[in-house]
């Protein structure tokens, strides 16, 4: 994520015009952890710029039941301990009790959530960025093969692929940089 935020971020919002929709797919997002960091380094972003985009973060999973979770936005207070105390502050607030945090309101905004089976349900598109990290490692081979080609499809031209460390676009480096 830091190689994200320096050399990722900056190149998405580069060149565009502020009527331009920020399109952002979170793949395989479990209860959202990802998909509201993403949201939050755009935000970041946009604050840096000093400029105001449109965002939309769509954040899928096969799982219903960790969907619900995410769209919630709640989580156990040892997150602090992953979080440094200007992020929490900024976009995170204590419930009482003191047992949780939950995500500010205008960051859940930006993250729309829905059950999407990735392998029979249509891809996003028009994404100026794919993140996909942790999930290809789960999958044969031949599923991989079937999913790289169709982010290719679903990304802008100048798109990004954000895949995890352990995973790669195999024999597809004709369709990436």
């Amino acid at each position: 994520f830091a190689t994200l935020k320096t050399h990722i971020t900056p190149k998405l919002f580069a060149g565009k015009s502020a009527s331009h929709t920020l399109r952002v797919w979170s793949v395989g997002c479990s209860t959202g952890e990802e998909a509201y960091s993403l949201a939050i380094l755009l935000v970041e972003r946009m604050e840096a710029l000093k400029q105001s985009y449109t965002v939309q973060v769509f954040a899928t999973d096969i799982d219903g039941r960790a969907i619900a979770n995410a769209r919630v936005g709640l989580f156990a207070a040892s997150i602090a301990a992953d979080l440094g105390p200007e992020r929490l502050a900024r976009f995170f607030t204590l419930e009482p009790g003191g047992q949780s945090y939950r995500i500010q309101k205008r960051i859940r905004d930006l993250v729309v959530f829905s059950e999407h089976d990735l392998l029979k349900d249509p891809p996003f598109s028009k994404l100026d960025l794919i993140c996909c990290r942790n999930l290809l490692i789960y999958l044969d081979s031949e599923l991989q093969k079937r999913l790289i080609p169709l982010f290719h499809y679903a990304l802008n031209p100048g798109g990004f692929l954000f895949l995890g460390s352990s995973e790669g676009i195999g024999e597809f480096d004709s369709l990436f940089a």
